[in-house]
């Protein structure tokens, strides 16, 4: 068999407008995982907003692998191990801060299995809280709060809003820090060098895949790096334009069980 992994995007590729996992999704995962596909639900949500979809695939059951954070965290769903993490540098928090407030969008992490930021009702943060299907915690002061380690922050707002601080990130902390959009309005930042194409790498070799035997199914700015390196790229219909560039294979929508599409015609 040709391939033997299969990375999925979750939001605007797995699942459907709405954050649902679709039926026919579902059961084409698990057709593939019969024909022994190692199936990697890469995601830039946190952990706590990819395993109810792991589990809805039962994956500690059937076997598979979580890439949460955009490739921070990955775990062994059989086991919960954790293969790989990765921390922002604490130094950087400050300014990630003080520049939203400075622009008129919200930061944005995570702790436990919520999202926190000094809003809860901005439209942008409440948008994220939707893809994690969670709750907002709003806090006074967001650098003050965050005395843990934290994998992943959000910068979230108008697009153009946004532009400003990523620029400004990326000159002060150049080498330190990646700052990328996953949406127009979702400016995610993550400790140098992780993103999907990166830990599929470290995973794959782990594994004993090439990279090669990877198909990789996506729809946002940061699917592009998994792509880009994957044996076989499948774009869903809804993604963006810039992201379609990338495909080898355009797929029909999220809505249209796109990701069922690619199994059905390369796998099954």
């Amino acid at each position: 068999m040709k391939y033997k992994a299969l990375a999925l995007d979750l939001d605007g590729t797995l699942t459907d407008h709405n954050k649902n996992l679709p039926e026919k999704n579902k059961e084409a995962i698990w057709k593939a995982i019969d024909k022994g596909v190692s199936i990697i639900l890469a995601s830039g949500r946190p952990l706590f907003g990819v395993t109810p979809i792991a589990d809805m695939l039962k994956l500690k059951e059937k076997g598979g692998y979580i890439l949460a954070y955009n490739g921070g965290n990955i775990v062994d769903c059989s086991n919960g191990e954790l293969l790989v993490s990765f921390w922002l540098p604490s130094l950087c928090i400050k300014d990630i801060c003080s520049l939203a407030k400075e622009n008129g969008v919200h930061a944005v992490t995570y702790a436990d299995t919520q999202i926190v930021a000094e809003s809860d009702d901005d439209e942008y943060v409440l948008k994220e809280a939707k893809c994690n299907n969670t709750t907002v915690m709003k806090v006074e002061d967001l650098f003050s709060f965050v005395d843990y380690p934290v994998a992943k922050f959000l910068v979230v707002g108008e697009h153009e809003k946004l532009l400003p601080v990523r620029k400004a990130l990326l000159e002060k902390y150049s080498g330190v820090i990646d700052a990328f959009f996953s949406e127009d309005y979702f400016l995610e930042i993550v400790p140098a060098g992780v993103a999907k194409d990166e830990a599929l790498k470290v995973l794959l070799e782990r594994i004993g895949y090439t990279t090669d035997e990877l198909i990789a199914c996506g729809d946002g700015m940061n699917d592009i790096p998994m792509l880009k390196i994957s044996g076989l790229s499948c774009v869903m219909q809804n993604a963006y334009p810039e992201v379609k560039k990338y495909a080898d294979y355009i797929a029909p929508s999220n809505d249209e069980a796109g990701v069922a599409h690619v199994i059905e015609k390369f796998i099954i």
